[in-house]
Parts: structure tokens; sequence; C-alpha cells
């Protein structure tokens, strides 16, 4: 169903009570969230339990109003997840979402066929990877380790789609929309050409996502074993970062004991100090693999808008590639510096 006439048909000034008989049935939204988690979202993200429904019919009516053919779920569970991500500011929530769409539009290269089989080579070779346990503030931490990566053997793009789709999966969960997640990422043994895949066209094009079009909480980047050539890399993110999320990174360098002051040891594995045992990949892959077919389901209803105009959208083109690559020129200088 076009997303056109799913909204025609759910918007409330759309028709009488006669011709809503016919609308499908739309899965009726049930809360997971414990009594704790229920007053975490009321006291961080200005939910209100008794307005919830309300105020998701809120962004749909706005989504069906304004966006009439942006292909969207509607459901409430899908849309709670913006609501969450922006703390129930109906505007901005709805910007959201718009740029959940149009970031799959401007960057076919990691988002067309996207699905878990997929990217199978780059779970295997354990370049991303969730955390078993949670840390105490209930996040899961995905674990980001550069070096696994052999860019003769398929580009960074792959490693993009696999980051991807392991925020969709967590993101399903309503305790990861409340509680947000941690990343660590290991840059050991990150050398000067493999770095240079990351400039700043990719660079503006990740972070946009993950600022800005996507229904996540980044509550800390943590940075381990990075070499001296990460201060060009950083140089090259930094501007493209909101100060908010700048001053969620934290450099550890090989100060393992650092590290455990944001992450606590009996979490992490032994490669990182833990006590947690051996890094098993195993586990989180055989999850997101056989989550397959749901992928398949959630991005087939995935209807990219053909009619959005410049201002909808995240990344705006070739300007912005040529700046970006005019910016690269200027960065390599500075990353030889550092290496």
């Amino acid at each position: 169903m076009s997303g056109d006439s799913d909204c025609t048909r759910t918007s409330p000034s759309a028709g009488t009570p006669s011709d809503n008989e016919f609308l499908p049935d739309r899965p009726k939204y049930v809360c997971s969230l414990s009594p704790d988690l229920i007053t975490k979202a009321r006291e961080e993200l200005q939910e209100k339990p008794e307005w919830r429904l309300r105020d998701v019919q809120a962004l749909r009516d706005m989504v069906c109003k304004d966006y009439p053919s942006l292909g969207t779920c509607l459901d409430d569970a899908f849309l709670l997840r913006f609501l969450r991500a922006r703390k129930f500011d109906y505007d901005r929530a709805l910007q959201l979402l718009v740029n959940y769409y149009t970031c799959r539009r401007s960057w076919p290269e990691v988002f067309n066929n996207l699905k878990p089989s997929a990217i199978k080579p780059v779970l295997e070779s354990g370049f991303v990877t969730v955390l078993p346990r949670l840390d105490p503030e209930g996040r899961h931490v995905v674990c980001i380790r550069p070096d696994r990566w052999t860019p003769s053997n398929y580009p960074i793009t792959e490693n993009i789609r696999a980051i991807y789709l392991t925020l969709e999966k967590l993101i399903q969960s309503e305790e990861t929309q409340v509680n947000g997640i941690v990343i660590l990422a290991d840059y050991k043994g990150v050398s000067l050409s493999k770095a240079s895949h990351f400039g700043p066209f990719v660079a503006k094009k990740v972070i946009g996502i993950l600022q800005d079009g996507f229904p996540i909480r980044i509550k800390a980047v943590n940075i381990i074993n990075e070499p001296r050539i990460f201060k060009g890399i950083f140089a090259i993110i930094k501007p493209f970062l909101k100060e908010k999320i700048a001053n969620r990174f934290f450099l550890h360098g090989c100060d393992l004991n650092s590290l455990h002051q944001n992450i606590p040891p009996v979490i992490l594995p032994e490669e990182y100090g833990g006590t947690a045992g051996k890094l098993d990949i195993s586990a989180w892959n055989e999850l997101l693999l056989a989550s397959e077919e749901d992928f398949l389901h959630d991005f087939s209803q995935l209807v990219l808008p053909c009619d959005s105009s410049p201002h909808d959208m995240l990344v705006s083109g070739d300007a912005d590639e040529k700046q970006c690559d005019d910016s690269l020129r200027g960065m390599k200088p500075q990353l030889y510096y550092c290496y």
C-alpha cells in the first residue's frame, strides 16, 4: 500500500466514520517498558503515558498532511521511536522521520538491497558487534573494530551498511529507545591508507544519518587504542558534529583504566581488560541474520519519495560533494602530519 493512500485513509479528516470501518487494522501498541523506564521516559523524554497515543496520532496527522507521499509506516510503535528520539517535540520528530527516508534516497550504495545476508562478510569479519551484556544504565554497547576491515575485500560502504542494520535491530527495543546506546570503537592498527577511505564526504553522510536521520540516542562514544593519525580523522569528523555529540566523545588511548571509568570491566571482554570472557561475535551475528525476514518486511514498506523538494533533503547533492572533496584535499596534509 502506498504512503499516499495510507495517509489519505488514516487522517481523521479523510472520511466519515463509515469510511473508517474499512481501514486496515494496525498493530495495537502495548507498552513493554518497566515502571522504572516509564518514569525515566517521563523525566528525560517528556513522555507521558496518558498522552502517548495522542502524541502518536498528532505526528501521524502531520505526516499525512505535510508529506502524504512519504511512504512511511504509520504504526504506533514505529512513530514512537521518532517521538522519543526528539523528546516528543512534534516538529523535530517529523523532521527526523523525513530525514530517515531522504537519507535512503541520497545514498543508494548503502541502502539498496539492505539486508543482513548482504553484509554477512562484514559480520563474519567482526568489524561490528554488540556486547552481550548491558551497561549499568541499561544501554547496549556497540563495538566497532576498523582493523578487521580489509579494503581490498569490499568498499567502506559495506561497513556502514552493517552498522546501520545493527542500529535498526537495536532500536526495535523500547528499552533502547529510552536508554540509548554506547559505542566502543577500537582503532588499533588503523593505518593511513585505511583512514584515507573515510574522507569528509563519507564522514558527513554518516554523521548526518546518526545525528539527524536515525531515531537513536547515542549517549557516549569511547575511542580506544587510537593512533596518532586519529587526530587527523577526528579533525575531519568534528566540523560535522553538534556540540552535544562532540562532548560525548572520550579518547582513552591505551589506558584501559580510563575506559573502565566509562564502561565497567564486568561487561567488557578480556580484550579490553574485562571479565566477561573473550569477545564472541557469533551470538550477535546469528541474531541479526535470523532477522532477515523482519528486515525484508519492514524495508519493503519504505517507499522512497520521488517529490521531495531540495530543502527536505538531508544531503543536498553535488554541491556538498564538491565542498567535501575540497575539504579532503585540505585535510590530507594533516593526516600525513599526524601519521
